[in-house]
């Protein structure tokens, strides 16, 4: 079946969504002790998230880039996910979404959270024809990821590296087996309806399995 042009594609449950971040150890190895970030995680920031691994994966080079060493797997509740969703902006202006720029820019200064379609990633970290999710965390948005949304969080460091390094022996399957089960996520007008102008192809809610 044809994928998309965008959609979110994540690893979920009927109460939680998986999304992935990279921070340097001083906040990544506390947050996944703790299961909550530490004091010197800046809630005042932008803090972006991100439902497919792979995209994780290219945007932290394997967990090796600067700041970026520990990856983590942060498991929130659907219903703050989805409320992100449904008070988020684009993150660039799309003539025929947005009335005008001024209109755009008004929004994007209300809006807590804010979405952003970059090319999804495929083993090798090449782009694929289809877009992942990046979702943009501000404000009240910011605040209650961190306080109310999170229910779990994973060290998946040893993860990225062990993909990477099959990946790097040309083992694709064995490396594939690994991944995160990422499906369709049900957003349908319900949630993205405001974004509406672009093809998003994901799943309504009525059809979750």
């Amino acid at each position: 079946m044809e994928e998309p042009q965008r959609c979110i594609r994540a690893l979920y449950t009927a109460s939680t969504v998986t999304v992935y971040q990279a921070y340097s150890p001083e906040i990544g190895l506390p947050a996944a002790r703790d299961g909550r970030f530490p004091g010197v995680w800046k809630r005042g920031r932008m803090t972006w998230i991100k439902p497919s691994f792979l995209w994780m994966m290219y945007r932290s080079s394997w967990g090796t880039g600067v700041g970026q060493e520990t990856v983590l797997a942060v498991e929130i509740a659907r219903d703050g996910f989805d409320w992100a969703l449904r008070n988020s902006c684009l993150s660039s202006y799309v003539p025929g979404v947005h009335a005008d720029r001024a209109g755009w820019q008004r929004q994007l200064r209300r809006a807590p959270a804010r979405v952003q379609w970059d090319p999804e990633r495929d083993l090798n970290l090449q782009a694929l024809p289809y877009r992942a999710l990046q979702l943009g965390l501000s404000g009240e948005a910011a605040t209650r990821y961190a306080d109310e949304w999170i229910v779990a969080i994973r060290d998946v460091t040893p993860l990225a590296r062990e993909v990477h390094g099959l990946v790097g022996r040309g083992e694709l399957e064995a490396a594939a087996r690994l991944l995160p089960e990422e499906r369709r996520y049900p957003a349908g007008d319900e949630l993205l309806g405001h974004l509406r102008g672009q093809e998003f192809g994901c799943l309504r809610s009525a059809d979750a399995r």
